[in-house]
């Protein structure tokens, strides 16, 4: 099939990604993004071609779909927020599971059908203190969680109904243009703040304690594209680099790259209504039968997220005094 690739949520953390790993002329791609959402910076947001698509309107979705008529899809539109789940959970289940749904409807009345990956989440699985296999038991433990499943379920009905479809469970990925709502992120945005006078010399954190198997976006992305191309329809991939990594281990290396001397403050509002001591993925399965692992190591990873916030802030100039009296 020679139709171009269609990213869903293409304006997105992953989804600009991806776009940046494709080489430019390669192939078509039609990016999805949410209506008002505003594009990457370039190039990224120069190598495709752009539609506005709300997920909810399943009429929008099908027209949109007959305009691309893509041979390839990579489903990343979703909302994300974990933490936010609590006190959104009608939209976070709405846009993740109807929303999937809606583009798995609409792409499997075209012909022939494109092979469709749609990006999970590892949260689906019950908490468990070893490395999580593909085959471990599920237990979704917030409404964020619960949501990828239901997606999960609405990609494997249709996978049974015979369109292709490439199931995942994506564990963190983190790196440059995460929301600053994710640890990392949001310690190496409160660096780059104070290191422009924009903030009290106080590091805000929550739980520290707990670790999290950690991928760079960049090898998520890698992933994706080796599961999308060559993966087994129906099945389930873990996307991870079966290493758990301690947050407070994170901060430690952020703030030795920091060029101020900074403090550190707990705030038990930071601290998740439910927040598993352990997550950590098992690879095996990706690795043995696409031969992909992780390349980028997690202290260039933090590197490359601390350079993206001190540019980003840098070119924001100065905040407005409110906003710094804030902070």
């Amino acid at each position: 099939m020679d139709g171009p690739l269609l990213i869903t949520g293409a304006a997105g953390f992953a989804g600009s990604h991806l776009l940046d790993l494709l080489e430019p002329g390669e192939r078509p791609v039609v990016a999805w993004r949410r209506p008002g959402e505003p594009l990457p910076p370039a190039p990224t947001g120069t190598r495709c071609r752009w539609m506005e698509v709300d997920i909810l309107d399943a009429d929008a979705v099908y027209r949109a779909v007959l305009d691309a008529r893509p041979s390839l899809v990579c489903h990343l539109a979703g909302i994300a927020n974990v933490g936010g789940s609590w006190d959104r959970t009608a939209q976070t289940l709405e846009v993740n599971a109807l929303g999937t749904h809606h583009l798995l409807e609409a792409l499997a009345r075209l012909g022939p059908a494109p092979r469709v990956l749609v990006a999970g989440s590892a949260l689906v699985y019950r908490e468990q203190p070893g490395a999580l296999r593909e085959d471990s038991p599920i237990g979704p433990a917030s409404p964020y969680a619960l949501s990828k499943l239901a997606q999960e379920m609405v990609g494997a009905r249709a996978a049974e109904r015979g369109l292709p479809v490439l199931l995942t469970r994506p564990f963190n990925h983190i790196g440059p243009r995460q929301f600053p709502s994710f640890f990392a992120s949001g310690v190496a945005r409160q660096v780059a703040r104070i290191e422009q006078g924009l903030a009290a010399p106080v590091v805000e954190v929550g739980n520290l304690d707990a670790r999290r198997d950690l991928t760079d976006v960049r090898d998520t992305v890698r992933a994706y594209r080796a599961i999308l191309e060559r993966g087994v329809p129906g099945r389930v991939y873990n996307v991870c680099s079966g290493q758990a990594y301690r947050v407070g281990d994170l901060l430690d290396s952020l703030l030795s790259r920091a060029r101020v001397r900074l403090d550190v403050r707990q705030d038990p509002a930071r601290d998740r209504p439910h927040d598993a001591p352990i997550v950590l993925g098992d690879r095996s399965r990706l690795t043995g039968e696409l031969g992909w692992a992780p390349a980028i190591p997690i202290e260039q990873t933090l590197v490359d997220l601390l350079d993206y916030w001190r540019r980003t802030v840098r070119d924001a100039g100065p905040a407005p005094a409110s906003e710094a009296a804030s902070s």
